[in-house]
């Protein structure tokens, strides 16, 4: 009597929610990540472009790795429709839970990751691309009261130095949205289902 009321039925009506969920979960905060990326990169780029018009293209790169975070998404949202079972011709599920749940899994995987990964390179390239202007500015003012060196009195060097420690924060910042697609890559082929017998 015990054992008959532990066991269940794998593929009830409800999982097929949780599977969409997880498409949900993966396109939106994956877009919510990218639109916060873009749109605080986007201020930075533009502040600092009133200083330094000459370098607003040279730090558009942040931009275009918080666009990517939605194309993340989008693919796992993809993927994942691509894994829903129909219901069979007498209505029942054969898309099971334990599916549901990996599928849940994989968009939120993506998801939180992308915006995780989305806040952080907006943060750092608003501050990295003020901090090239300025630096650009500032050297640009040095040599017009005649110093020969940088703004900070090292050999010439145009502010290469402190843009490639910026591209290399973003570069890790949007690192973060990569493993949690490819961890819902990998969740999204685990699946079961049910097979439907004909009486």
């Amino acid at each position: 009597m015990g054992d008959e009321l532990n066991e269940s039925y794998p593929c009830t009506s409800w999982a097929p929610v949780l599977g969409f969920g997880g498409c949900v979960f993966a396109v939106v905060f994956a877009n919510i990540g990218g639109a916060y990326g873009t749109a605080k990169a986007g201020r930075g780029i533009l502040a600092m472009g009133i200083r330094s018009p000459e370098l607003l293209m040279k730090n558009i790169i942040p931009v275009v790795m918080a666009g990517v975070l939605g194309i993340y998404g989008l693919i796992v949202a993809v993927i994942l429709n691509g894994k829903f079972t129909k219901p069979s011709a007498a209505g029942m599920v054969t898309y099971s839970q334990f599916s549901a749940f990996a599928h849940l899994a994989a968009g939120l995987c993506c998801g939180l990751c992308s915006l995780a990964s989305g806040l952080a390179i907006g943060i750092s390239a608003d501050a990295g691309t003020r901090a090239v202007g300025a630096q650009s500015a500032m050297d640009a003012s040095w040599k017009k009261m005649g110093f020969t060196g940088d703004s900070g009195g090292q050999p010439d060097s145009s502010g290469d130095a402190l843009f490639v420690g910026t591209v290399l924060i973003q570069v890790f910042a949007g690192n973060l949205g990569l493993y949690g697609l490819i961890a819902a890559l990998i969740l999204s082929q685990t699946d079961y289902v049910c097979e439907v017998q004909n009486n």
